[in-house]
């Protein structure tokens, strides 16, 4: 279902000229592995966090979404302390395996040759590596921003911003694809034409504001093709 207004909607969606990814949960099966590893820990303190914290964590910088982690929780350790033995736990995961979310191949060649294409991920540069290069697709992308140098995470547009200036591109020369609600803020207040693909941690929140609701990778890049 599409929440865009019926006119200028196709208009703003011919103007695209480059498809930004997140990554986490929209390129890879990676949300399990993070949600896996904030129960352990948890556990770890006698604790149990809720499914509405781990989704409100999804999409922001790490540091920002461990903070949020330890007030829920009410834990006393710091989020750094946290955030290194989550990474720890998460990037092992991924070092045996990274599952590609399904469709994205097909995708990432249906969108080949008619857009560029930049990654803008919330996870951090050793992440991100681990990620293109054991799928093979670092040369696929023309930009890569991640967290490192970002100030304000998701949904603050800050790392859109970046990536579309390392493309040199505008907001609305860009198309951005999110499977969070903070992410797809953050593709919106950019001025993106932004796509949710809800995932299965996410399709309960909230994306009444975005211009289209895929069901999936490939349904996102026949909607941009259409």
């Amino acid at each position: 279902m599409t929440h865009d207004m019926p006119h200028g909607a196709a208009d703003r969606r011919r103007a695209v000229r480059a498809v930004i990814f997140d990554m986490d949960g929209l390129m890879i099966d990676s949300e399990s592995a993070y949600w896996e590893a904030g129960r352990r820990i948890a556990r770890s303190f006698g604790k149990e966090v809720t499914d509405k914290t781990l989704g409100n964590m999804m999409g922001r910088k790490p540091i920002e979404s461990m903070t949020i982690y330890a007030a829920d929780l009410g834990l006393t350790v710091s989020p750094q302390e946290l955030l290194e033995r989550r990474d720890t736990e998460v990037f092992e995961t991924l070092r045996r395996h990274v599952k590609a979310m399904p469709g994205l191949l097909p995708t990432l060649d249906a969108l080949r040759g008619k857009y560029r294409l930049a990654i803008a991920t919330s996870a951090t540069r050793k992440f991100l590596d681990l990620v293109i290069n054991q799928l093979g697709i670092a040369s696929r992308f023309e930009a890569l921003q991640t967290s490192d140098d970002v100030i304000e995470g998701k949904p603050s547009p800050e790392i859109y911003l970046k990536a579309m200036a390392k493309l040199g591109l505008p907001g609305e020369a860009c198309a951005v694809l999110e499977d969070s609600t903070n992410g797809a803020l953050a593709g919106k207040r950019a001025g993106a034409y932004t796509i949710a693909v809800p995932s299965e941690y996410t399709n309960w929140q909230d994306f009444s504001f975005v211009d289209y609701v895929a069901k999936n990778l490939e349904d996102a890049a026949r909607h941009l093709a259409g």
